[in-house]
């Protein structure tokens, strides 16, 4: 009778130590895709932040491509304004010149750039 309960209580300890290595098995396995579930979610948040960092720099890249683009717009209207400025100023001298060499006179040269200059 003694031997059948030992092996009774051989079973029934057996038993539980499956029981128990289920569990340990469960919470191994759960806490494993914990931590996968975990390593996929910063792995989504660094890429979402590589993104947002990517998107911000190429931004700023097509920011200064186009502040580029205005100042060399502004650079060469300041160079036209520039030589229609000259283009201006050497009209004026030529009509001066030929006003002196035509009309044969300082007060015909004088007259001229004075109206020129007026307008």
């Amino acid at each position: 009778m003694k031997f059948r309960d030992r092996q009774t209580d051989r079973q029934t300890n057996s038993s539980s130590s499956i029981a128990v290595l289920v569990v340990v098995v469960v919470v191994f396995v759960v806490g494993v895709v914990v931590v996968v579930i975990d390593v996929v979610a910063v792995v989504v948040v660094v890429v979402v932040v590589v993104e947002v960092v990517a998107l911000t720099v190429s931004v700023a890249i097509v920011v200064a491509i186009e502040v580029a683009v205005v100042a060399v717009v502004a650079v060469v209207a300041a160079v036209v304004v520039a030589a229609i400025f000259v283009a201006a100023v050497a009209v004026v001298v030529a009509a001066v010149i030929v006003a002196v060499v035509v009309g044969g006179g300082v007060v015909d040269a004088v007259v001229i750039k004075v109206v020129v200059l007026q307008k």
